[in-house]
């Protein structure tokens, strides 16, 4: 009979690592003129020599090591070697300047920091020294130039320069309980949270996802997810190394790399957002070669999923996740139909998740409330607030989410909108996801977001925002309101004010910043 400790212990990414086949491809980095390619062997190499490069640079166990990079080899490399140091991987998104590198520093207390020398034709050492007065714990600045990895001398800013005392890296070796990940949410609310997670709970999180989409290690994993958030880093780079899979790699999003990454490298999965999706699906000749999408991070429009499974033939299903949980729910591949993309899936195996009303009394299926979830995968804290994870955390082990959801007869999940997302319309609330979900339906409408405006009558009324697909093309809010009428949408749900909009504003991974259309309805309105 295998032992719980050891079951843990095969889900560590570093011991999968130790068992890849070391001249089999391991990373596909598609970020150059032409494409860069390391084996597994020559990958547990140039992490080895980096993990000796930290600890030379007084890394100590269990310390965060702050890291801001974008997809590729380098990212990849050297989340191993902090893993391989004993500490912990802290990365930061490519996007964050400095108004959040300085918070991130300070609450981490990460005495390293690591950046690339350019990306996206930023340089950030002009950044950095711009802000080192905020700072102040900052003892070692390392700048990553671009270069092969083959030149150890230079790698990963001269942190690969030499040769590794193996015998102390394997003391330093984590185990299933280590803190293995700092990772800071961003974006919707403007309150980043320091989630913290372990060895264990992140190899929890791959193992069973990797059951439920039936991944295998002849699989070719695609990440234009950013490798700095939970869906680049642990469905994208972390998935891969847990099959011993190649891992192709795409920094800055475009299609003519994307195309690439399917149809000549032969990507296979991909997890990602759902402009991602939308992107691919509207190209005139769509890339062919996928087997999944799992489309993640925000609602999915049901037409929108549709339409991707067609076009780019491959199975496109729902999913539910979160930095704190990681991955609950996904749509079956094994028995594709209309639920896998009609819905956030079903529960994956080893996990549970509920529907409560205010008081915690689960409700039966078919009722709306608040969406809790319970995994073995589920993170260990908030980093210094030890009161935001009590109160996130009941005491049988379930998280609230913040979401509103409903569970059909069939196990189906499906989110409806946020709890803080609710409109309130005079004591009425508006299905703010079903009414998006309709609007979708539209032709010419690209992106849809529905939020409430300031009103001193009924507390809100409804704004809905909307990107058009022909950006010089016009449109009206009866427009809109004789499409929900067609669609049998009572009254009370349509929008009372139409914004058009260029470009809706996201997070990087993809999520519409509500918060942000709020405030300008808001400001729009006088409204303080």
């Amino acid at each position: 009979m295998i032992s719980e400790n050891a079951l843990e212990n095969d889900f560590l990414f570093l011991n999968r690592l130790a068992q890849a086949d070391t001249g089999k491809t391991a990373v596909i980095d598609l970020n150059g003129d032409r494409p860069v390619l390391l084996t597994f062997g020559q990958l547990r190499e140039i992490s080895d020599r980096a993990a000796q490069g930290l600890i030379d640079l007084g890394v100590k166990e269990g310390e965060n090591v702050a890291y801001l990079l974008p997809n590729g080899w380098e990212f990849v490399a050297l989340t191993l070697a902090v893993w391989k140091a004993g500490a912990v991987a802290c990365p930061m998104l490519p996007a964050l300047r400095e108004r959040e590198i300085p918070f991130i520093m300070r609450k981490s207390k990460s005495k390293i920091l690591i950046i690339p020398e350019e990306h996206k034709g930023f340089r950030y050492g002009e950044l950095i020294a711009g802000i080192l007065g905020e700072l102040p714990g900052m003892q070692s600045l390392v700048t990553i130039k671009p270069g092969s990895p083959a030149r150890l001398a230079t790698s990963l800013g001269g942190l690969a320069e030499r040769e590794p005392d193996r015998a102390r890296i394997g003391s330093r070796r984590p185990g299933p309980s280590s803190a293995a990940q700092l990772l800071f949410t961003s974006g919707t609310t403007g309150e980043p949270k320091g989630v913290v997670h372990t060895h264990g709970t992140l190899g929890h999180g791959v193992a069973a996802h990797v059951e439920a989409m039936g991944l295998t290690e002849d699989d070719r994993i695609w990440i234009p997810s950013p490798m700095a958030h939970q869906t680049g880093f642990l469905y994208g780079m972390s998935l891969a190394l847990y099959l011993g899979a190649v891992q192709i790699c795409q920094a800055v999003w475009n299609i003519e790399t994307a195309r690439s990454a399917v149809e000549r490298h032969g990507a296979t999965f991909v997890q990602a957002a759902m402009p991602f999706l939308a992107d691919l699906t509207r190209e005139s000749e769509p890339p062919k070669g996928l087997r999944a999408f799992v489309a993640t991070g925000a609602p999915v429009p049901r037409k929108l999923a549709q339409e991707a499974a067609e076009r780019l033939s491959c199975k496109v299903v729902g999913g539910w996740g979160s930095t704190e949980s990681c991955m609950i729910s996904v749509g079956s591949v094994h028995a594709y139909g209309e639920s896998s993309w009609n819905s956030d899936g079903r529960v994956i195996a080893g996990r549970d998740m509920k529907i409560t009303d205010e008081e915690g009394r689960t409700l039966p299926p078919g009722r709306e409330g608040l969406f809790k979830v319970k995994t073995p995968a589920m993170f260990t804290g908030y980093l210094d607030h030890p009161e935001w994870y009590e109160a996130a955390v009941d005491k049988d082990g379930y998280f609230n989410t913040g979401d509103l959801a409903v569970i059909d007869d069939e196990g189906n999940l499906r989110l409806t909108g946020r709890v803080k997302d609710i409109i309130n319309r005079g004591g009425m609330k508006v299905p703010v996801a079903e009414v998006e979900n309709l609007l979708y339906q539209m032709e010419s409408l690209r992106d849809v977001a529905v939020v409430g405006m300031p009103d001193e009558r009924l507390n809100e009324r409804i704004c809905v925002y909307v990107s058009l697909k022909n950006p010089d093309a016009a449109i009206e809010l009866d427009e809109l309101t004789s499409f929900l009428k067609s669609q049998g949408v009572t009254k009370i749900y349509w929008p009372e004010r139409l914004e058009v909009i260029r470009e809706m504003p996201r997070t990087t991974t993809g999520k519409i910043q509500k918060y942000v259309l709020r405030q300008m309805i808001s400001d729009k309105l006088m409204v303080y």
